[in-house]
């Protein structure tokens, strides 16, 4: 189970380590993006350059807050509540935050509660 924490304004933020494909863990605070439902994480093209994930597919067209835009899809590994995973990562420009898109809720279980400062992410183990 990994602990989040509440932003200023809401926001939910969790902390996952990215895997450089030279085996190098970059631990990164991420934003969860229930409005992102095409993806698992979304992160900068400039965070591209010392990770080295392989490309998979380029201009792929996503709808966004800010509307349509194109994304690179490249294949990236995390360590999300202590488990690795190899998923497709959405590559763009201008994103403020690295998000973590809603279909890791397919995977795991979001327990929040404001008022008592609970939030947590966790692996469902499925049988």
């Amino acid at each position: 189970m990994i602990s989040g924490r509440f932003g200023e304004n809401g926001e939910l933020f969790f902390e996952i380590e990215l895997i450089a494909s030279n085996g190098d863990r970059l631990p990164v605070e991420v934003l969860l993006d229930t409005g992102f439902t095409a993806g698992f994480i979304a992160i900068n093209f400039q965070d591209l350059e010392a990770l080295e994930w392989p490309l998979i597919r380029s201009k792929i067209r996503l709808a966004t807050a800010r509307g349509e835009d194109f994304f690179d899809l490249y294949e990236g590994q995390v360590i999300v509540d202590g488990q690795e995973f190899i998923i497709p990562v959405h590559i763009g420009e201008e994103l403020p935050e690295i998000l973590i898109g809603s279909q890791w809720l397919d995977r795991m279980h979001l327990v929040v509660n404001k008022p008592t400062g609970i939030l947590t992410l966790e692996i469902v183990q499925i049988e």
